[in-house]
C-alpha cells in the first residue's frame, strides 16, 4: 500500500531523488509523506498530511545536503492521518520507513513501555523503530539490532532503515511486502516499485521474502534473517521513463485509457499465429505437459482483476471446454479448496504483489496444483513464486484505477483459450477466427476515442445523481462488474453491477426517474434477454444509457442515451464495451471535481490483507 524510497550515494542529493520517487509512488498512499536525510552525521526530519506537495511546502528552499535518506507516502491502517504518524518513524538514533502491518505490534508495544520506551504515533511501525533501538543500545551492531528486531516481529513488511551514527549504511528489508533495489553507479535506490526508479536506472535486485540487504555507496550485502549470504542476480527493466510520465494528458487514467490499443498490441506480440490458429505462450513452456493433463481451472484475483477472470471464464469454457472456477483471492485460503495436481490456479495481478493472491498462490502450491501467472510487473513476488506465467507488457499503470491492465488481461485470457483450446477440441478454423478479430481490435478501440465528445456529454448528465445500476448479461455481465467499480472508485457515484436478468429478483424495486442504468447490450446471443431488462426498467420511468453496436436498433430506440462500439465476436465484446465505461467514469469523477489518478482512501497496489 505504502510508498518508500531509500537513497544512498556519494555524488547526488539525497533530497531531490526522494521527493521524486515520492511523486512517483505516491497512488500507493496519499494520506501523510515524510522524508528524513542525514547530513552530517544529524538526522533531518520533515513531515505533512497530504500530499507530497504538502511535504514540499513544508521543506520550502532548504536544500538538505545529504547523500543519505528515506522517505514515505502513507495509507494508513494503523492511526488516522497526521503528522505524529507520518513516516519516517524514530527511536533515539533509529530512523526507518515501513509498508505492510505489524501483527503482534500492540504485544511488543506493551512489553517496551514496561521497559521505558516512549511512543509518540498511534502506528505499529513505530514499534520496530523501539525494537532495533533497544538491541541496539545491548552493544548490538546496527545490522544484529535489526536482526534481534525481525526475530521478534510477525506481519508483513518492507523496511527501509538508517542509524544517525553510520550514515554511510542503509538496510532495506523484505517480507511479504514488495521491495526493488536500484542499481547505479556509486549510488542504490531502494523502492516499493519501479516507477521510483526508473529514472535513474534500469538495473535491479530484487529481494525475496525473509531477506535484508545492506548497502554503502559502491556495495551492497544480502542475506537471510539470520545473517547467511544470498547471492543475487541483477535484472534489467523493461519499462522507459516516458511510460511513467503523463506526456500532456491531465491524468494518468485517462492516458492510460488511450494506450489500450497499444497495450492490446503488445499483449499479442510475438504469440500469435494466425495461419495456423494458435497462440504461442512461451512463459508456459516449461510446463506444457502439466497443463494438458489439467482438468479443471481456479482463477484467484481480486477487484478489477477478478472481473477480468470472471470473462476468462466465460471464454475457457466454451471455447477451451474446461471447468472453470473465480474465486476471489481474499475468500480462497479461508475455505477448504477442492484442488489437486491436475488443477491449474491462475493468479491475475497487475503489480504481482497483491497480499490475497499472493497467499492463494501459496495455498494452491501446498496443495500440488500447477501455479500461473498472469502478471504486467516483471520480476514481482507472483511472477517469480507461480510455475508458470504470462506476462502483460502493458507498461506501468500509474492510476489507482486500472484501465489498460485489465484490457491487456482479458487479452492474454483470449489467447490462454486459444492455446488451451487447441490443445483439445478447437479446430484450427475457430482459433483463425479468434485470433484475426483479437488482431483487429485496437483499431476497433480507438474508433471508440471517436466519441469521447460524446461521452464526456453523457458524463456529464448523469454526474450529479446518487446511485446507478450496470446491467449486463454473459460476456457482459463482468463487464457491468467492472462499469460499477470504476464509477465508484473514480467519482463517488454508488453503483451496483448486476447480471441483467436478477435486476428483477428485488433490486428493480429502486428504479424511478432519479436511478439510471447503464446497460451493455450488443446484439449478440443474449440481446433480446437484455431487451426485455431495458423494457422493465424504461417501464419504470428508468433512464437507461445503452452501450451496444449499431445493429442493435430496437435498444438504440428506446434508450435515452445510446453509445456505439463496433461489432466483434461475442467473446471479445468485452474487451470494447469496458472502453466507453472507463472513459464515463473518468469524466463523471473529473466534472465531480475530485483527483480521479488518486481517489480517496484507495491504494493501487493492496499489499496488506
Amino acid at each position: 500500500m505504502c510508498g518508500i524510497v531509500g537513497y544512498i550515494g556519494k555524488n547526488k542529493n539525497a533530497q531531490q531523488i526522494l521527493l521524486d520517487g515520492l511523486h512517483r509512488l505516491e497512488y500507493r498512499g496519499y494520506d501523510s509523506a515524510g522524508l528524513c536525510v542525514i547530513s552530517g552525521k544529524k538526522c533531518k526530519t520533515f513531515r505533512a498530511v497530504g500530499k507530497v506537495s504538502a511535504l514540499e511546502a513544508k521543506i520550502g528552499e532548504k536544500d538538505l545536503a545529504a547523500k543519505i535518506g528515506i522517505a514515505h507516502t502513507r495509507w494508513a491502517t494503523h492511526g488516522k492521518p497526521s503528522v505524529v504518524n507520518a513516516h519516517p518513524h524514530n527511536c533515539g538514533k533509529i530512523h526507518l520507513v515501513h509498508n505492510g502491518i505489524i501483527e503482534n505490534y500492540a504485544q511488543l508495544k506493551e512489553a517496551l513501555i514496561a521497559k521505558g520506551h516512549i511512543f509518540s504515533s498511534e502506528t505499529d511501525s513505530e514499534v520496530v523503530a523501539h525494537l532495533i533501538d533497544e538491541a541496539n543500545g545491548s552493544s548490538r551492531s546496527f545490522e544484529e539490532s535489526v536482526q534481534d528486531a525481525l526475530a521478534q516481529i510477525r506481519g508483513a513488511y518492507a523496511l527501509v532503515v538508517m542509524h544517525e551514527d553510520e550514515p554511510e549504511k542503509l538496510i532495506a528489508v523484505r517480507n511479504s511486502s514488495p521491495l526493488v533495489i536500484g542499481v547505479g553507479r556509486d549510488e542504490f535506490i531502494v523502492a516499493s516499485d519501479a516507477s521510483a526508479i526508473i529514472t535513474h536506472t534500469d538495473r535491479v535486485l530484487y529481494l525475496d521474502d525473509g531477506e535484508m540487504i545492506v548497502l554503502t555507496a559502491d556495495d551492497h550485502r544480502i542475506t537471510n534473517f539470520q545473517g547467511k549470504l544470498r547471492n543475487k542476480k541483477e535484472h534489467v527493466l523493461d519499462w522507459n521513463e516516458s511510460e511513467a510520465q503523463k506526456e500532456g494528458y491531465a491524468h494518468f487514467m485517462l492516458k492510460e485509457i488511450f494506450e489500450q490499443p497499444h497495450a492490446v498490441e503488445d499483449a499479442m506480440r510475438g504469440r500469435v499465429i494466425i495461419k495456423e490458429g494458435l497462440a504461442r505462450l512461451g512463459g508456459l513452456s516449461a510446463v506444457e505437459k502439466k497443463i494438458r493433463s489439467i482438468n479443471r481451472i481456479v482463477i484467484v484475483s481480486c477487484g478489477t482483476s477478478y472481473h477480468a477472470g470472471l470473462v476468462g471464464e466465460y471464454m475457457l469454457e466454451e471455447y477451451a471446454g474446461i471447468p472453470t472456477e473465480v474465486e476471489y483471492a481474499s475468500e480462497f485460503r479461508y475455505r477448504k479448496p477442492l484442488i489437486d495436481k491436475r488443477t491449474a490456479v491462475i493468479a491475475i495481478s497487475q503489480s504481482g504483489e497483491t497480499a490475497d493472491t499472493r497467499a492463494a498462490i501459496r495455498e494452491a502450491k501446498n496443495k500440488g496444483a500447477l501455479t500461473l501467472g498472469i502478471i504486467n510487473a516483471v520480476g514481482s513476488t507472483i511472477a517469480r513464486e507461480t510455475d508458470a506465467g504470462v506476462y502483460n507488457h502493458a507498461g506501468p499503470e500509474i492510476s489507482v484505477a486500472s484501465t489498460k491492465a485489465f484490457t491487456s488481461q482479458l487479452t492474454i485470457l483470449t489467447l490462454f483459450t486459444v492455446y488451451m483450446g487447441r490443445q483439445r477440441d478447437m479446430s484450427m478454423t475457430m482459433g483463425r477466427r479468434i485470433l484475426t478479430e483479437l488482431r483487429a481490435l485496437p483499431h476497433k478501440i480507438e474508433e471508440i476515442f471517436t466519441q469521447e465528445k460524446h461521452i464526456k456529454k453523457i458524463a456529464k448528465k448523469y454526474s450529479s445523481v446518487q446511485s446507478m445500476f450496470y446491467l449486463g448479461r454473459k460476456y457482459n455481465y463482468p463487464i457491468a462488474l467492472e462499469g460499477a467499480i470504476k464509477i465508484k472508485e473514480i467519482s463517488y457515484i454508488h453503483a451496483e453491477g448486476y447480471a441483467s436478468g436478477e435486476m428483477k429478483h428485488g433490486p428493480i424495486a429502486l428504479i424511478d426517474k432519479n436511478f439510471p442504468s447503464i446497460v451493455i447490450a450488443p446484439c449478440d446471443s443474449v440481446y433480446e434477454k437484455t431487451l426485455s431488462a431495458i423494457a422493465e426498467i424504461r417501464a419504470r420511468s428508468g433512464k437507461v444509457v445503452v452501450i451496444t453496436t449499431s445493429d442493435a436498433t430496437e435498444a438504440i430506440k428506446i434508450a435515452d442515451d445510446v453509445i456505439i462500439v463496433p461489432k466483434t465476436l461475442e467473446m471479445l465484446m468485452p474487451l470494447l464495451t469496458v472502453v466507453p465505461l472507463q472513459i464515463l467514469a473518468y469524466y463523471a469523477g473529473v466534472t465531480r471535481g475530485y483527483d480521479v489518478d488518486k481517489p480517496r482512501n484507495l491504494a493501487k497496489s493492496v499489499t496488506v490483507e
